[in-house]
């Protein structure tokens, strides 16, 4: 998959925008808040019609302006498709392929595979463990249709449940148990998913970060779930009374976690700022290899903000060396410091463009 044309209008700081895009490297350089992260941005939110930023779509609109537009012409396995999402202040987003509307957006999640590695990310490591589950959900939903809807099933009768449980002195427990037979059957089917995608994805996931490190930090990553307690129906209502008590569901998938660790301690308390980010990218770069051999049968695009910060030489010069093999298609990448986005270039013998951001314009 390739993102031949970006153009960009009034979306975040950036007023209006018309790239034309390399089909293998394309880096963008300027200081920090210029708007380097928001063309990233803007890319994500053509795959996923949701920032990953700003939660809220109406914040995406550039200030004083009450009209966002970002539209992407891009080559899917030869065939050209427009994507386009546009809103006005208040009003809904319009997500269209080739300016006929989705009438679910779901139907759109997964034709624009796409992994982003940023800063943000620490949050993976350091962060609670819907970060984590976030995650998850990021990858499966990319070559999975069932699984989103399962997700948001599983997340309307949680949500219903608690409402209940919060609302009122003696829930009846008739509906109670009606959201709770929803929660087993579509978080039983989430548990399973993400079974099998973790048994698949963690040696995928060993052998990358081996080739960052050189193979001198042992990583591992074990799911836990309250679906590996047995029946996921007897365990939710088992915990009804305490439920009751605290106003809120204590088990079910969405109290799932992955706990990674860098030798035999949890990553998290032993990891270095070094260490620690090259977990995230092998995480995420192994996400693109399973994204690229499932689902849409696609190269994934790769979106790297930031990512050599915090790394030592050997490090950047592995990720530099992985990054240029064969397996991997168009690759977009922001940094402050241009002596790292040359390493690259100097490395590389496909086309490649370079633009320069400032105060929200970019220039070739």
């Amino acid at each position: 998959m390739i993102l031949k044309q970006l153009t960009i209008l009034n979306y975040r700081n950036i007023a209006e925008a018309q790239l034309e895009l390399s089909p293998k490297v394309n880096c963008f350089i300027g200081h920090n808040g210029e708007g380097k992260t928001n063309v990233l941005d803007a890319i994500y939110f053509l795959s996923f019609a949701k920032s990953t930023a700003c939660s809220i779509d109406t914040q995406n609109i550039r200030h004083g302006e009450d009209v966002m537009m970002v539209q992407g012409l891009y080559d899917l396995n030869g065939t050209e498709e427009e994507i386009s999402i546009g809103m006005k202040a208040h009003q809904k987003k319009h997500v269209k392929r080739n300016k006929k509307e989705y009438k679910r957006l779901s139907e759109h999640i997964g034709l624009l595979p796409i992994i982003m590695v940023s800063p943000s990310d620490s949050g993976l490591i350091l962060g609670g463990s819907e970060e984590r589950r976030k995650f998850l959900d990021i990858i499966i939903s990319q070559y999975d249709s069932p699984y989103i809807q399962a997700l948001a099933a599983y997340n309307k009768a949680l949500m219903q449940r608690n409402a209940l449980l919060k609302s009122e002195e003696n829930p009846n427990p008739e509906i109670l148990s009606l959201y709770e037979e929803m929660m087993a059957l579509h978080g039983e089917i989430i548990y399973q998913k993400r079974t099998a995608f973790i048994e698949k994805f963690i040696p995928v996931f060993q052998q990358i970060h081996n080739t960052i490190t050189g193979g001198n930090e042992p990583v591992g990553i074990r799911y836990i779930s309250h679906g590996q307690r047995g029946d996921l129906l007897h365990t939710i209502q088992t915990g009804r009374e305490k439920d009751r008590m605290m106003g809120y569901s204590l088990h079910g998938i969405h109290k799932d976690e992955l706990e990674m660790t860098l030798g035999e301690f949890p990553i998290k308390r032993e990891g270095s700022q070094g260490q620690n980010k090259s977990y995230i990218i092998a995480l995420k770069l192994a996400g693109f290899n399973f994204l690229k051999h499932t689902g849409s049968q696609t190269t994934p695009i790769v979106l790297l903000d930031d990512i050599f910060d915090k790394l030592d030489a050997l490090r950047v010069e592995n990720i530099v060396h992985l990054l240029l093999q064969p397996t991997f298609g168009q690759i977009f990448i922001t940094d402050t410091n241009r002596e790292h986005l040359d390493k690259i270039l100097h490395r590389t013998h496909d086309d490649y463009r370079i633009f320069n951001v400032k105060q929200g314009e970019i220039t070739p």
